[in-house]
């Protein structure tokens, strides 16, 4: 029997000659990659994950009333804008270049060259001010009014 046993404990004390194959990464995420069968399932745990619930924000509804205002605001701030317009645009439908105050603005137009005039806007109460530029010989639409 030990003459069995040597031999046994011979292979045993052998190196074993051991085989892998390379290691490849599958993706799961269908973002980067992965099956795109994954998406509700990693949606669905992601989901069961969140713990934050949006605010709930109390909408008032809007009354016949506040649309009524909301449109009488408008028409009255387009007439404001016409009869502005039309005090700076002169017969031929070139923009002057000048100052007009209403109660809550300061328009000031001002000539940059080249047929362009920088329009700013003020208003008297935060003195905010917003700008831009209009360039006259682009748009002829002016001597229509």
């Amino acid at each position: 029997m030990k003459k069995q046993a040597l031999p046994l404990a011979i292979l045993l004390m052998l190196p074993v000659c051991v085989s892998a194959g390379p290691l490849v990464y599958y993706p799961i995420n269908p973002s980067f990659g992965g099956n795109p069968g994954y998406g509700a399932v990693l949606l669905n745990e992601a989901q069961a994950q969140d713990q934050h619930k949006a605010p709930v924000v109390a909408k008032t509804p809007v009354t016949a009333l506040d649309n009524f205002n909301k449109r009488l605001q408008t028409a009255l701030i387009n007439r404001l804008s016409s009869n502005i317009i039309s005090s700076v645009v002169n017969g031929t439908g070139t923009v002057q270049a000048g100052i007009t105050e209403t109660s809550d603005f300061i328009i000031e137009i001002t000539e940059i060259g080249s047929g362009v005039v920088r329009i700013t806007t003020t208003a008297k109460a935060t003195g905010q001010t917003q700008s831009f530029e209009y360039d006259q010989d682009a748009d002829s639409s002016l001597s229509d009014l």
